[in-house]
């Protein structure tokens, strides 16, 4: 390990783990240890530098703890809030939220036979019709193939939630449904509507009776309380705020609808991202180990797990499953970098955070930064396949 100026916490040992993680040995958890450190190092070069606030890493095999340290700054500006970062810090996970929340709720529901993949959108928004839109399909929002705009600027349109989500049904079509993926908020802030529509329950509350809670996961949620706020990374300086936000959502349209929507919103500490890329592995079920005698109910099917990580854009420029990134033999240019599996899936957050599954290496990733708080650039970006392909490097 290089030794840097900057703020670190490691808890690799004697901290509490969610459910699904456990402490142990990095060798053998299958990690060589001086790699490892070459991937942590990378990390804390780019915060060392000045390019980068803060991080939290975790990465797991078979759920024992291979690497989980903090470093750098919660919040760095200005000077008289500057935090560290800790182990348990809440980051805005950004795009993040489409695979951690909305996409658990939409499957649970197809476990539950309330809805079908094949169904069509206009069946449960009766505006979204029109302009080759009857043609859409639940599927086709989950994969991002419906052929919607990747965003509209509805922080600039008035009106109440369902006169957004009116907007947005009404919105027309950039592409011929299932022809091209092309990357679309618009698609999960309709699927995390229709999470209301079939529950009768806001999305933040069914994510957290459904998922977050089954799961053990207490910190994972939308719009912070006051009292957790210090334990928050900050994000970017708002001009029209005077301020840096801290604990409260960075996203421009999931401010729009109160902080609470299907794209963006979420809140989380990295064991938890790391806990839930685990449950992955582990075909949707709870953790055994710590469950106990009564097993909590799974929180997805097998089935259902098995079909969300299946390619199903073949053809198509780019590897989707249900609501997660894939990755393809010979793909190019991947936040998870060169090293990993074909069949690994994984998803981003603008604001600077990651998570990545390698099932064929047991293996979770999660990388979660402010990269957004000292401005948007592609420092992230950079940083994520370097530090993706380091930390395949470190497996034994």
């Amino acid at each position: 390990m290089i030794e840097y100026a900057i703020p670190v916490t490691d808890g690799t040992a004697n901290v509490p783990l969610p459910p699904g993680l456990r402490h142990g040995h990095q060798g053998k958890a299958g990690f060589d240890p001086d790699r490892v450190e070459v991937a942590l190092d990378l990390v804390a070069a780019e915060i060392a530098e000045g390019r980068l606030s803060g991080a939290v890493v975790a990465v797991t095999r078979a759920g024992a703890v291979g690497a989980y340290r903090a470093m750098g700054w919660a919040q760095y500006h200005p000077a008289s809030n500057r935090r560290a970062m800790a182990l348990d810090t809440l980051f805005d996970l950004a795009s993040l939220t489409k695979v951690m929340a909305t996409l658990p709720c939409v499957l649970r529901l197809i476990d539950q036979e309330a809805i079908r993949l094949e169904d069509r959108v206009k069946t449960y928004f009766p505006a979204f019709t029109g302009n080759r839109k009857d043609d859409v399909l639940i599927q086709h929002l989950l994969t991002h193939t419906a052929g919607l705009a990747p965003w509209l600027a509805l922080e600039q349109v008035p009106g109440s939630r369902a006169e957004l989500i009116d907007h947005i049904c009404r919105a027309p079509l950039n592409e011929t449904p299932g022809t091209k993926v092309v990357y679309s908020d618009l698609s999960f802030i309709l699927l995390g509507e229709l999470v209301t529509k079939l529950t009768g329950k806001p999305l933040d509350q069914y994510a957290r009776e459904a998922v977050f809670a089954p799961l053990g996961l207490p910190d994972a949620g939308f719009n912070p309380v006051p009292d957790l706020k210090h334990r928050c990374a900050a994000t970017e300086l708002r001009e029209y705020l005077g301020r840096h936000q801290v604990g409260e959502v960075h996203d421009e349209r999931a401010t729009r609808f109160g902080g609470v929507a299907g794209h963006a919103g979420l809140f989380a500490t990295a064991a938890e991202v790391a806990a839930y890329g685990q449950m992955w592995l582990r075909d949707g079920a709870p953790d055994a180990a710590e469950a106990g005698p009564h097993l909590p109910p799974r929180v997805l099917t097998q089935k259902t797990v098995a079909a969300a990580i299946r390619d199903l854009t073949p053809g198509l420029t780019d590897g989707r499953g249900l609501g997660w990134m894939l990755l393809r033999p010979g793909a190019e240019a991947m936040s998870c970098g060169s090293l990993f599996t074909p069949g690994a899936f994984g998803h981003t957050g603008f604001t600077g955070t990651s998570l990545w599954v390698d099932p064929a290496r047991q293996l979770v990733v999660t990388l979660l930064t402010n990269n957004v708080h000292f401005g948007r650039s592609d420092v992230a970006i950079r940083l994520r396949s370097r530090f993706h392909n380091a930390v395949a490097a470190a497996l034994c």
